[in-house]
């Protein structure tokens, strides 16, 4: 099996339970706070077209939609745009989830203001692919948040172990953990010191005023709860 289809076979496996967790995720004081690291990085008093690129089961996309934007959440995996779609009809938000590859975007050029992710650059194949994708379809100005963390040097099948009783990942069968060590640990991006080789790619192909935000984990996970990552996050903050 190659690494695409291997990638989209385990986040499929994984799509129910994260379909549970990011509606619980949705309903706890994680939303706000996610709301405000964001909002403050998003133009201002004005109606935005954002693309949500890996949407899982469409977190981001539906925090974005309560604010009153336009928003397209796309995921390699159908299962998880399924289960997008049933959180997003069960909380009445009109978003478009689409089945499509981050790397190979199907949308035209200069078509939205802003494109958003979290926790996907570090399970792509190709991530300078991508963030030439996303930058194509981002009109001029248009913003890149990319919200992600160094996955590459993380063991999540030993991981789990430290974690408390109640977190979320804590159930997770140990031979989906390994699993998904393994993937990572085949891809390129797991053996890049991010995010400084983020900031370094993006300013190659054209962005401007990349930024990072070393902080997110303090300012969203400074409780240990059920959603606590214990892996450090940082933001990337971008402009075409």
């Amino acid at each position: 099996m190659d690494l695409i289809n291997r990638i989209e076979k385990y986040w499929t496996e994984r799509s129910d339970e994260f379909c549970n967790l990011r509606i619980s995720e949705i309903n706890s004081n994680k939303r706000n706070l996610w709301i405000e690291v964001i909002s403050k990085n998003l133009p201002q008093d004005k109606k935005l077209r954002i693309l949500d690129v890996g949407t899982g089961t469409g977190f981001l996309a539906i925090l974005m939609a309560s604010l009153g934007h336009d928003v397209v959440g796309i995921d390699l995996t159908e299962a998880m745009i399924n289960g997008a779609n049933k959180t997003s009809h069960l909380l009445n938000y009109n978003i478009d989830f689409k089945v499509m590859d981050a790397q190979n975007l199907s949308f035209e050029d200069n078509y939205f203001d802003v494109v958003i992710s979290r926790n996907l650059t570090w399970t792509l194949p190709d991530v300078k692919k991508a963030y030439k994708e996303w930058y194509r379809v981002l009109k001029h100005n248009g913003r890149l948040l990319n919200f992600d963390g160094d996955y590459g040097q993380v063991s999540f099948s030993n991981q789990v172990k430290t974690l408390d009783a109640n977190h979320a990942h804590v159930g997770i069968k140990n031979s989906i953990l390994k699993e998904c060590d393994d993937i990572k640990n085949n891809l390129d991006i797991s053996m890049q010191a991010r995010p400084k080789w983020d900031t370094k790619i993006l300013n190659q192909i054209g962005f401007s005023s990349c930024k990072i935000d070393n902080t997110i984990s303090e300012k969203i996970y400074s409780t240990q709860d059920e959603f606590c990552n214990p892996t450090k996050m940082f933001g990337i903050y971008a402009i075409k």
